[in-house]
């Protein structure tokens, strides 16, 4: 439609001075309205960026690992308020690291139990790997000794790196901060044992089956590696350089199921996923999760503590629902978007965008380190915005 084409002039500047190639879709009461590909998917074979063009997806996981999990609170299966441990026994008495008025850090019992809610809400003491507190480093020594197994030839699944990552002591007391970090993926451990099926196997029989979501998958399928996008490192001065230093997780071989992170996708695929949750959870006669389900999961949860540690620069004026970014002051984020719009983002670039009031979703795909996020996104939001 005519009054998107001033987002094909954004991705071909994206394009000029970023990724090799990148996609958009946009969508409004399920029906596709703008769909371009820009650029390459593959440098060195000059393969342009196509509508089968398979993406790592990376954090956009999250939304679907979300999804599938209020689907299980929706059969009452349990309760956002339960403590987690009921269900993942390896949780129960918590560990917190505590650091006195004189920087001395020690291990103590948290305050109270995580809460299932809180593995939505990252507010869980959970982190990712890193070096800048004790979690983050402990978890880091875990997640290392399991890679080290790995290549000895013991594969660990969901349920394993939960029961290792119990052991680590929290970086706070569950429900006190916002962290972004591992929760997610415990999230995965929660719907297999509620599920009684793999992390996978639910997704595929409960969200791509119905959805006809032919090309979403943890694993990539021998026949369709050659549709892979590459994922380029971008140097300071333009300069691409394929990085397939993370592509292990993806092979036939492979065992591990992301809950935060594993997932590959086609702009096709994730745009219906995206388009089900504008149109209320159903798509094409198709009910995935209810509408007032989808009202929780777009509303803020965090309170002032929270809010002030949710402080990404290009997510202002967002809050924090369960699993998604939440639109709540417009005027904070200099954006053009409705309240209660909501998605989450990727590592390398891939963004989702949802908003019910409007019935409308889009979706942004590109595979490049860094990923300008916080230049692509809030631009991608204003034009699509202003096409309205």
């Amino acid at each position: 439609m005519s009054q998107f084409q001033h987002i094909t002039s954004l991705l071909h500047r994206f394009v000029d001075k970023g990724p090799a190639g990148c996609a958009c879709s946009v969508a409004l009461d399920g029906e596709t309205v703008y769909e371009e590909y820009v650029g390459l998917a593959d440098i060195e074979r000059n393969k342009p960026i196509a509508p089968d063009t398979i993406f790592r997806i990376y954090s956009m996981t999250k939304v679907i690992t979300c999804t599938a999990a209020l689907m299980l609170y929706e059969r009452g299966h349990f309760l956002l308020n339960d403590p987690l441990d009921e269900y993942l026994p390896e949780f129960r008495h918590p560990q917190v690291y505590r650091r006195n008025p004189y920087g001395a850090v020690s291990v103590e019992p948290a305050a109270g139990p995580i809460r299932v809610k809180d593995l939505f809400m990252m507010t869980s003491g959970l982190t990712y790997a890193g070096s800048r507190m004790e979690t983050e480093r402990e978890t880091k020594k875990v997640l290392d000794e399991l890679k080290q197994k790995e290549k000895a030839g013991e594969p660990y699944d969901v349920r394993a790196l939960s029961k290792a990552i119990a052991s680590v002591p929290l970086a706070f007391d569950p429900g006190t901060h916002w962290r972004y970090g591992i929760s997610h993926d415990i999230l995965g451990a929660l719907i297999e044992v509620v599920s009684g099926k793999t992390f996978g196997q639910f997704l595929q029989d409960e969200i791509f089956e119905p959805l006809g979501m032919e090309d979403t998958f943890f694993r990539i399928p021998e026949h369709k590696k050659d549709r892979l996008c590459h994922l380029y490192n971008r140097a300071e001065d333009g300069t691409l350089t394929k990085n397939t230093s993370m592509d292990d997780y993806y092979q036939p071989g492979a065992v591990y199921e992301g809950g935060g992170g594993g997932l590959l996708s086609t702009l096709g695929d994730y745009s219906r996923f995206a388009s089900m949750l504008a149109r209320g959870g159903e798509l094409d006669g198709v009910r995935i999760l209810g509408s007032r389900t989808i009202g929780l999961m777009a509303t803020n949860h965090l309170g002032p503590q929270q809010l002030a540690d949710f402080d990404w620069p290009h997510l202002a004026g967002y809050g924090y629902g369960l699993g998604v970014r939440v639109m709540i002051d417009p005027a904070a984020g200099g954006s053009n978007s409705s309240i209660g719009e909501f998605g989450w983002l990727g590592m390398a670039g891939t963004w989702v965008l949802i908003d019910p009031k409007e019935r409308l979703s889009a979706v942004y795909m590109q595979q490049m380190l860094p990923n300008f996020e916080a230049y692509h996104q809030p631009r991608l939001r204003a034009v699509i915005y202003g096409a309205l």
